[in-house]
This record gives structure tokens, C-alpha cells and sequence, in this order.
């Protein structure tokens, strides 16, 4: 089973060269630690900042760089800085090649819910529903059960929603799945000491084990 560091850098696995990403708040901020700088990779956070880096090493922090989610970040040679309206341009004009979200829910039909969870606080959308209707392929990254022990990939989001039909693909610390165009979550690899029925026996929504379903190679 796969802690943190183990998601982020699986999906840094999905990551082309030459394509603009952003990371969403959460795991997927941890992605940019494991992605080769050969690759010319560009990341760009919501708030503002087209270059960014890997998280800085302790010490080494300044706090006019930060991400969307507040942590101070690194900028690369030849990063720039703009506004937010600038900002969600490039999101809504279809600039991002990818993006990789957090989530609450992720639903078989690849419906999303990652935004607010009825009768706690919350700051605002962010950038989230934004990136969902406008990016070109969408992985999520995220645990597969709740604090709860409830799986968190269902057969439909209870959550508020945020996009609807928009996940590609899904990776937890059991596996990667991607969404079935007629529903479900296909199970393409699971996680090193995790078995098939441990993965079905947390997974509410259809899962769809293939014939040729494989070990994760980290």
C-alpha cells in the first residue's frame, strides 16, 4: 500500500514531455518533487505563477513564492508572475494540457466532488471547477477510503459536485483506475502488497478487474 510520496510519484509517471500541468492542493503539489527537469515540464499554479519547481528544501524557503494551497514553492529559470485573471485565461482557454486534482468522491461515471463538504466551513470554488471543464485530460489523486474507513470511489458522488463526466483516470494508495466510458472503475494496476480482493472489498463503485491488470511499478 502506497503512502503520499508513493501516489505523487506514480503519477509523475503520467506527466508528457513538453506539456503545461497544474497541481491541485494536496497530493498533487507533492508531484512536482518527482518530475524529470529534462522533461521541460512547465507547472503552472492558479494563483499565479507559470515555472514552478519542486517544494524547497528546509531553510530554503521564501515566502513571496507560494502555491495555491499556501506552501511555499520554487520557481525555475524563466518563470513569470501574473494575475489571476491572466491566470484562469490560461485554464479556461484550454492552455493546460493536464491537470492533477484532490478529491473527496470520484463517482464510476467520473464525476468529481472536491470542493466542500456540507455544513463545514469553506473559503470558496477555487480554481477546481475551472479546471475541470477546460483541462484536456484530468487525473485525480487521492486515498481510496475515507478517515472513516468508507471507499471514497462510488457508484455517484454524495458530495457537492465539481465537474461532471471529466476524470480520466484515478490513483490511490491501492491502485490506478481508469473510468469506464459506459462506468466503472477499471482496475489497470494495483498497488506492491495489495491483493484483488482487498481492492474490491474497499471499492463501493463497479470495479472492473481486466485480464491483463498488472503490479504498480514505482
Amino acid at each position: 500500500m502506497l503512502d503520499k510520496e508513493g501516489i505523487a510519484r506514480r503519477i509523475a509517471r503520467e506527466v508528457k514531455p513538453n506539456s503545461y500541468v497544474n497541481l491541485g492542493i494536496g497530493i498533487p503539489t507533492l508531484v512536482a518533487n518527482y518530475i524529470d527537469p529534462s522533461m521541460n515540464v512547465v507547472l503552472q499554479s492558479e494563483n499565479g505563477i507559470l515555472g514552478m519547481g519542486p517544494f524547497p528544501y528546509e531553510g530554503e524557503e521564501d515566502p513571496d513564492y507560494i502555491n495555491a494551497g499556501k506552501q511555499t514553492v520554487t520557481v525555475l529559470p524563466g518563470a513569470s508572475f501574473f494575475d489571476s485573471a491572466l491566470s484562469f485565461g490560461m485554464i479556461r482557454a484550454g492552455k493546460i494540457d493536464l491537470t492533477i486534482l484532490g478529491a473527496m468522491e470520484v463517482s464510476e461515471r467520473g464525476d468529481i466532488a472536491n470542493w466542500k463538504i456540507p455544513g463545514k466551513m469553506v473559503k470558496g470554488m477555487g480554481g477546481a471547477m475551472d479546471l475541470v471543464a477546460s483541462a484536456r485530460h484530468i487525473i485525480v489523486a487521492m486515498q481510496h477510503v475515507n478517515k472513516a474507513g468508507q471507499s471514497k470511489l462510488l457508484p455517484a458522488c454524495t458530495l457537492p459536485i465539481t465537474g461532471l463526466r471529466c476524470v480520466k483516470r484515478v490513483v490511490t494508495e491501492l491502485g490506478v483506475f481508469d473510468i469506464h466510458p459506459e462506468g466503472g472503475f477499471v482496475l489497470r494496476e494495483y498497488a506492491p502488497g495489495v491483493s484483488i480482493d482487498y481492492i474490491r472489498a474497499h471499492t463501493a463503485g463497479k470495479l472492473i478487474i481486466p485480464e491483463d491488470v498488472i503490479e504498480m511499478q514505482i
